[in-house]
């Protein structure tokens, strides 16, 4: 079979530092430009791309081999890549200044090359050294923390605006910060790869400069600053495990701006990117009134209403959310169709009248018997007919994936008092004790997923 008239393998293998790699020599930077060059010329049908481990050649990266023609390329930059994909995927000429001509000599590199491999592995084995992959993970916390710190103290948007070269004395000034923890922090901001350094000047990376600089088009700053808040329940794992609660946790409605702002952003940038998914897999026929219980910023019911001019919405929540809101329904020019109401879903009634009944990321909060209630008092919302729909992780029956499902059950743990991720098994159940029939799971792009059932 060929569904691809060319299949590319591009080296990205990851090396401790000091050794031979493609990755230390800027491989993903030539895949990302190889993709983007794909699909500016529209060949993403004919040109397959696959990132692999070692092709034994580290010394001469970034590597590539095309496939069906057995074209291998070295020393490949992303100034290449528009060369390799015109006159080699287009016009079908390989590249020649940057192949591997002489096939014995490539065959004899990639030989001592793996034999090299397989005698550290041994040795490594035989010593009892930790795998890297296990060693990485559990250092995980340090790039976190220099990044966290980073956005807390909104660094990259100082950079950004600095009215003088942004040395690491004029950063310090700027931040009021020490000068000798700031140029430390600055200098592992650089290794990185989100700042760069010049003759002792820094400057954002792309991605910085479009993601964490306060005002950027697509900054994500507030929104990723709600890391700072898990970073504090998760360092109380240990005492949590030996309690089992939460430690000093209060109730959301009693948290501050510092928590509840960050909070509702990450869930905003979530929400908006999953909307149009939700809206598409349950559809807006038969639906004129739907409330989004818990609805934070209120996405999905903007991304509801937007889908069906007739439809109006109630975004159901605590009274130090619905301002923010507020504020984005209004953006959106929907305040006359989608309305905010102030109420506690842990306890209140949600009226009644609805034919769609949303709970996005809410059940996962709670515990079993919260959800029994919470879904009891769904059902006496809804008319005949009307639908629940709860979008969260589903779990397998031994909760051991999605992956993500299984990391965000410990988030709830050091977080709330019995939230966690739950099997479709136990929602389904959940469900038919409310009284819902037709309970179906619906499966979306992503960790989560749907579950549906019908107020018959």
């Amino acid at each position: 079979m060929h569904p691809f008239r060319y299949h590319v393998f591009a080296c990205d293998q990851r090396k401790p530092e000091g050794l031979p790699s493609c990755s230390a020599r800027g491989s993903q930077a030539v895949i990302d430009a190889l993709r983007r060059e794909i699909a500016s010329r529209d060949l993403l049908e004919t040109v397959a791309i696959t990132t692999c481990g070692s092709l034994g050649m580290c010394e001469h990266g970034p590597n590539l081999v095309v496939y069906p023609d057995g074209v291998w390329y070295s020393h490949v930059t992303p100034a290449d890549v528009a060369e390799i994909v015109s006159e080699h995927f287009q016009d079908g000429r390989p590249v020649e200044r940057l192949m591997r001509k002489d096939e014995a000599a490539l065959k004899r590199e990639v030989s001592e090359n793996r034999g090299k491999a397989l005698a550290m592995l041994n040795v490594r084995d035989a010593a009892g050294q930790v795998p890297d992959e296990l060693a990485e993970t559990i250092r995980g916390f340090m790039p976190s923390r220099v990044l966290l710190s980073a956005l807390e103290l909104d660094v990259f948007t100082a950079v950004a605006r600095s009215p003088s070269l942004p040395t690491a004395q004029v950063l310090a000034s700027a931040l009021r910060t020490d000068h000798r923890s700031t140029a430390i922090l600055l200098d592992a901001l650089v290794a990185l790869g989100v700042l760069s350094k010049s003759d002792g000047v820094y400057a954002n990376s792309a991605v910085a400069a479009r993601y964490l600089v306060a005002g950027a088009k697509d900054d994500a700053s507030t929104a990723l600053r709600h890391n700072l808040s898990l970073w504090k329940t998760w360092s109380t794992l240990t005492d949590v495990l030996r309690t089992g609660s939460p430690v000093d946790r209060a109730e959301m409605a009693a948290r501050g701006d510092s928590w509840t702002v960050p909070f509702i952003a990450a869930m905003h940038r979530n929400a908006s990117l999953r909307a149009p998914l939700v809206v598409r897999a349950v559809g807006t026929e038969g639906v004129r009134t739907l409330i989004d219980v818990g609805g934070g910023s209120g996405a999905f019911a903007i991304a509801f209403a937007r889908a069906s001019p007739t439809l109006r919405a109630d975004v159901f929540d605590l009274a130090t959310v619905v301002p923010i809101a507020s504020g984005h329904i209004d953006a959106a020019g929907l305040s006359d169709r989608v309305r905010t109401r102030v109420g506690d879903l842990r306890r209140d009634d949600f009226g009644t009248g609805y034919d769609l009944a949303l709970l996005s990321a809410i059940c996962h909060m709670l515990g079993p018997d919260e959800n029994r209630d919470l879904l009891r008092r769904v059902f006496a919302a809804l008319s005949v007919g009307g639908r629940v729909v709860i979008q969260d992780f589903v779990m397998d029956p031994d909760r051991t994936s999605p992956r993500a499902g299984a990391m965000f059950a410990v988030n709830m743990l050091v977080g709330t008092h019995h939230g966690s991720t739950y099997s479709d098994a136990e929602y389904a159940a959940w469900l038919r004790e409310a009284g819902f029939g037709e309970v179906r799971r619906v499966p979306l792009a992503g960790p989560n997923e749907l579950m549906v059932a019908r107020r018959t």
